[in-house]
């Protein structure tokens, strides 16, 4: 069994490994990061750490709509980065099993980003692969960005 944090935006839910997220805050100001891939929404302050932050909206094809104050942010660790995403709400934790998941290339191609579809009475949830969101042009892009960020 593997668990995962349940995430939403808007009637989406997504989940991430439990074990890649080191928190969850209450929306921030988030300050812009010029030459950021469209992906980045900008940076943000974590205990002191300066953390990207990803739009998720913008990833999923939702309606972008400006940050509300019960809006909250992510702070989560893929292989190479911690990054930040701001989410709608934080709806909880599931255990699945391997056998329980979709493979998402047997329902559409090109979902890199995704590692499966869990599918439940309710509804389904994206599960998500940190690792894999950010396209190897936005990584490098985003990176670039926080280069140039720190010189200044």
């Amino acid at each position: 069994m593997k668990s995962y944090a349940v995430l939403n935006l808007d009637d989406m839910r997504i989940a991430i490994p439990l074990q890649c997220v080191e928190r969850v805050v209450r929306a921030v100001h988030i300050t812009s990061l010029p030459a950021a891939p469209e992906i980045v929404l900008g940076l943000v302050n974590v205990a002191g750490r300066v953390v990207p932050v990803v739009n998720m909206r913008r990833r999923f094809r939702l309606t972008e709509r400006d940050i509300l104050l019960s809006d909250l942010l992510v702070i989560a660790h893929s292989s190479s980065r911690v990054i930040a995403f701001m989410v709608d709400k934080a709806s909880g934790e599931f255990e699945y099993a391997e056998s329980d998941v979709i493979d998402t290339a047997a329902v559409l191609h090109g979902l890199e980003y995704l590692d499966g579809i869990m599918k439940l009475d309710d509804g389904l949830i994206l599960i998500h692969n940190l690792d894999r969101f950010l396209s190897l042009e936005e990584a490098v892009s985003l990176d670039r960005a926080m280069a140039i960020k720190t010189e200044m």
